[in-house]
């Protein structure tokens, strides 16, 4: 039985307008210099009544309305630069990524907020009126402004399911590397490759989701140094 469980089975509802875009741009080789950019939308659009879905209850009748779910994204982009030195010589590389923000279902607004648990607040960076909330000291009530570090948060009453849902805070990410793809640079066969690479730079905090229906929590992953020793052949 589901019962009381948090677990769902794909929901089905009355109909949905997914519409978005994505584009690419790259600049070719100019004297080792190359450089892309892509960047997208998509809206995720779903309306009322539900008709369908196992562990919640589907309903029939009322007034359709719409809400957006978190595959919803304004705007998010990636653009990548690199630099090739000499032919089979070392590579500098950086990438720069937006990201407007997913919605975020579970918590629509201020007042949904109080409900959360101490550690669910304090992942969000939950504030009233200056005052932060702490695993000993939640913040139960709020007279005044709510907001969070991390999520858009709209106050209680301005929050719309379709025009105004809150969202993840928009972020950017940066990463850097360096590498070759032909260490010892040799003109044909196997090949060995090396690089060195750190993602987030600046060591971003941010969320790429919260508390999602099918897929929970997610943090963006702290600054990370990689390093890796390759063969091609």
């Amino acid at each position: 039985m589901l019962g009381s469980t948090p677990i769902t089975f794909p929901i089905e509802w009355y109909s949905s307008k997914i519409p978005g875009y994505a584009v690419r741009a790259s600049v070719p080789n100019v004297h080792g210099f190359t450089a892309y950019v892509v960047f997208s939308s998509v809206a995720a659009r779903f309306f009322t009544p539900q008709v369908a879905g196992i562990g919640t209850t589907p309903t029939s009748a009322g007034v359709s309305q719409v809400f957006r779910i978190d595959h919803d994204e304004l705007f998010n982009s990636t653009v990548h630069m690199q630099y090739q030195f000499f032919k089979n010589g070392p590579w500098l590389g950086f990438n720069w990524r937006y990201d407007s923000g997913l919605v975020v279902s579970g918590v629509p607004d201020v007042a949904s907020a109080l409900m959360l648990t101490p550690a669910e607040q304090v992942t969000i960076g939950f504030s009233c009126n200056g005052v932060v909330a702490t695993y000993s000291n939640p913040i139960t009530s709020c007279s005044g402004v709510g907001k969070s570090t991390l999520l858009t948060l709209p106050q209680t009453g301005t929050e719309n399911d379709d025009h105004n849902p809150d969202r993840v805070k928009p972020r950017n990410l940066f990463n850097a590397g360096i590498g070759t793809d032909n260490l010892f640079h040799k003109e044909s066969g196997p090949r060995w490759t090396l690089r060195f690479t750190v993602e987030n730079l600046t060591n971003k905090v941010a969320l790429y989701n919260f508390l999602s229906t099918f897929s929970g929590t997610h943090f963006v992953a702290p600054r990370t140094y990689q390093a890796s020793l390759g063969y091609a052949f």
